[in-house]
């Protein structure tokens, strides 16, 4: 009987251990979840910023330490490195300036110029000043004007958008639109004359108008408007007055009538119109880039045909009119113009650099700027060139940063490199198995190289760009108060993807109570817009779509699947008119690898959430792959790519619009939907219409199958604001930990 008393009694208490050490989910949990962002705030430092070069070896940044902000100061030829100035003396001065107290930790100063001697000049947010040494004595030497900050984009839209008249390039005349039509004026006579005389309200010229650089031609397009579409709401709570407002936007989608634009040639000296015939880029979805060429032989322009299959380079000859090709790309699949299109003319059109994924991967290519011909083709590999940074015409040479160049490393970690127009004489500026930020002095002698992962702080140095060698070591970040608070470093993971051979990469987030002993449910973080990769590669304390989540009881993780960017154009294209796939099959192998080594991780309870594009992932789990996701929070979806946005959706889906459309949409396929599904929308998002995700609630409601819908009164597009966040954890507690969350009284004290 005792020995029996004494088992029962062990059981209880091994029961009650249990209970307690799984226990997640709970009042502490969602304490921890909402301070989380407080709890790593301001705890890591020398992580520097804002590098500027005041000439080939002169820089100064801002780095953050402890204390506050300091303005650093390096002289690369001398290896040096030192405070950039007394930044109590600097305060001070500013303090009786604005007669006001001025933190010497917290000063906003930009423009900083430190190559004259016995002073140095600056702008903060209302002054130019120049500060003697070593007395710090200001002198004001003029206002910044605010509204130039901005101008360089906004003018351009006005420009165009405005109507406004444009000079020739001596200023004697000036084009402007009138009744549709071409007119100019010689600025001295005041006369008037009609250069076109086929504009009409149904196929007006537009107010862009370009003269040839001699001024002896003009270049405008006439455009035949496309399909007016609007998206109507109604804001329920305007906070101006009481009564609801309906409001409506502009926006195409897929299938609408898009506007043609038509360019036409002027001969401004003898009033006559050249005929530019359409027949090279008759079905367009848009034209763009129009440009003349420096000598005034032609312009050029970009087409990009509807159904994104083919994109041209185009030229139109100033004498005749006659429109030429210099490139041309095609695919079977589509042409990334909205990431990938990059172009880059050598002496005026001499020859063109140019992003191509012709042999399956994203490289640079030159052209002869005459005869369209390829001249050879500058990058190659299996890997990608991501961006173009600068191109030097004079030394012929290419800076740029590609990723996937070494393979023991994850393949999206960027390295930056340059190359010979020719494609000889490779060279790469970064090795270090990270992720890279760099930047070139003026003359590209030296360069800062910032780099980090997400499991790696970030380490700064400043190189020779000769020898690539380091001249220095300018900051190391200093995590150690953020480890301290419990902080965690997400873990870096990879395992094969559907094929069997690929790497799939993604991160694993864990709560800072973790424990090996506990059975967590993952979530997973999905956002699979075809456009770019997502996963973060570059080290950041604190990620609020993740890190919140994990604190409640969760392993959350984020995957870049198949279908996403930044990888080879084969992997790319597993999107291509099936946006349902997601990279699922990836993920889904992914997250079992990861629950294999780490059987901790509760393969049997999988949650996901997402917004946007994220969004319609998040549903599809659900409707597509139930058999592996069982709770799901889908925020501002585009769950039918027939309702969302033009540009987005041809590009991935396809035109003319065809059944992959249906095929691919949660509405039309809501009755296969399984699991605890959430549903969260903005009544005002003028991004992705609202109305998609109520067409898919009246779906589910047809089918008889039951989900929450979270309508937010006055909100755009968003994850939900702090409410729709409330919901999403509470959602995911009750269906993953079969728990009953707190009261929102004991958690929030807002």
């Amino acid at each position: 009987m005792k020995n029996l008393r004494l088992k029962i009694c062990v059981i209880l208490t091994l029961i009650i251990s249990v209970n307690i050490l799984s226990a997640q989910g709970t009042l502490d949990d969602y304490q921890r979840a909402n301070n989380i962002d407080s709890l790593f705030e301001d705890k890591v430092f020398n992580i520097p910023r804002s590098f500027n070069w005041n000439n080939d070896h002169l820089l100064w940044y801002v780095n953050n330490t402890s204390e506050g902000d300091i303005y650093m100061l390096v002289d690369a030829e001398k290896s040096s490195r030192k405070v950039a100035f007394d930044h109590k003396k600097l305060a001070g001065k500013l303090s009786e300036l604005y007669k006001e107290k001025v933190d010497p930790f917290r000063l906003k100063l930009r423009s900083l110029d430190f190559t004259g001697k016995g002073y140095f000049t600056f702008e903060d947010d209302s002054l130019k000043l120049k500060c003697k040494l070593p007395s710090y004595k200001l002198e004001v030497t003029g206002k910044v004007d605010k509204n130039n900050w901005n101008r360089g984009y906004w003018g351009n839209f006005f420009d165009e958008q405005g109507g406004k008249p444009v000079p020739s390039p001596d200023k004697k005349m000036t084009a402007f639109i009138r009744n549709s039509n071409v007119y100019v004026k010689d600025n001295q006579s005041k006369e008037e004359w009609q250069l076109s005389y086929d504009g009409s309200t149904g196929f007006y010229y537009s107010s862009h108008v370009q003269w040839s650089p001699d001024g002896k031609k003009l270049m405008a397009y006439k455009v035949r408007p496309g399909e007016d579409h609007k998206i109507y709401f109604v804001s329920s709570s305007p906070e101006d007055q009481l009564q609801p407002k309906l409001e409506s936007r502009d926006y195409r989608k897929p299938g609408d009538v898009v506007p043609f634009r038509s360019p036409q040639l002027f001969d401004v000296a003898t009033k006559k119109q050249l005929v530019v015939p359409t027949t090279l880029f008759d079905e367009q979805f848009n034209l763009g880039r129009f440009q003349w060429r420096k000598d005034s032989r032609a312009f050029t322009f970009e087409y990009n045909q509807r159904g994104h299959q083919v994109y041209k380079v185009l030229e139109v000859n100033a004498t005749t009119g006659k429109v030429s090709v210099l490139v041309e790309e095609q695919s079977k699949t589509f042409i990334d113009y909205s990431g990938k299109v990059y172009r880059h003319d050598v002496n005026d059109g001499e020859s063109i650099i140019w992003a191509s994924e012709r042999d399956g991967w994203n490289h640079l290519y030159r052209f002869d700027g005459t005869t369209g011909k390829m001249i050879n083709q500058i990058t190659k590999g299996n890997w990608p060139v991501r961006e173009v940074i600068k191109v030097d015409d004079e030394a012929q040479r290419i800076y740029f940063v590609a990723s996937g160049l070494d393979k023991d490393q994850d393949p999206y970690l960027t390295h930056y490199c340059s190359i010979a127009f020719d494609g000889s004489d490779f060279k790469r500026y970064t090795t270090e198995n990270a992720n890279h930020s760099v930047n070139f002095s003026e003359k590209n002698s030296y360069y800062v190289d910032q780099y980090s992962r997400v499991d790696m702080a970030p380490v700064t140095v400043l190189k020779d760009a000769k020898s690539g060698k380091v001249v220095m070591q300018l900051e190391k970040a200093d995590i150690s108060r953020l480890e301290a608070v419990g902080w965690k470093a997400p873990e870096v993971f990879s395992a094969k993807g559907r094929d069997g051979e690929t790497d799939i990469w993604g991160i694993i987030i864990r709560p800072v109570n973790f424990s090996p002993e506990k059975s967590y449910p993952i979530i997973e973080y999905i956002y699979a817009g075809p456009h770019s990769s997502f996963v973060p590669k570059s080290f950041s304390a604190y990620n609020s779509r993740m890190h919140p989540l994990a604190e409640l009881g969760f392993i959350v993780v984020q995957i870049d699947g198949m279908g996403t960017s930044n990888r080879s154009k084969a992997f790319h294209d597993v999107c291509w008119k099936n946006l349902k796939d997601a990279g699922f099959p990836d993920r889904k192998l992914w997250m079992k690898a990861a629950a294999a080594k780490y059987p901790y991780m509760n393969i049997d309870k999988v949650g996901i959430r997402g917004t946007s594009a994220g969004g319609q992932n998040a549903a599809a789990a659900l409707v597509f792959n139930s058999d592996f996701y069982d709770v799901a929070v889908a925020s501002c979806g585009c769950h039918d790519n027939r309702m969302d946005k033009i540009w987005w959706n041809e590009q991935w889906m396809g035109y003319p619009i065809g059944p992959q459309y249906a095929e691919c949409s949660n509405i039309e396929n809501a009755a296969q939907m399984e699991g605890n599904l959430m549903l969260i929308v903005g009544e005002v998002d003028d991004n992705v219409d609202p109305a998609s995700t109520y067409q898919f609630a009246n779906a589910l409601i047809k089918a008889n199958k039951d989900f929450e819908l979270i309508t937010v009164p006055g909100m755009g597009h968003s994850s939900g604001g702090t409410f729709g966040e409330r919901k999403r954890r509470d959602f995911f507690v009750k269906h993953l930990l079969g728990v009953n969350p707190p009261k929102w009284s004991e958690v929030y004290h807002d």
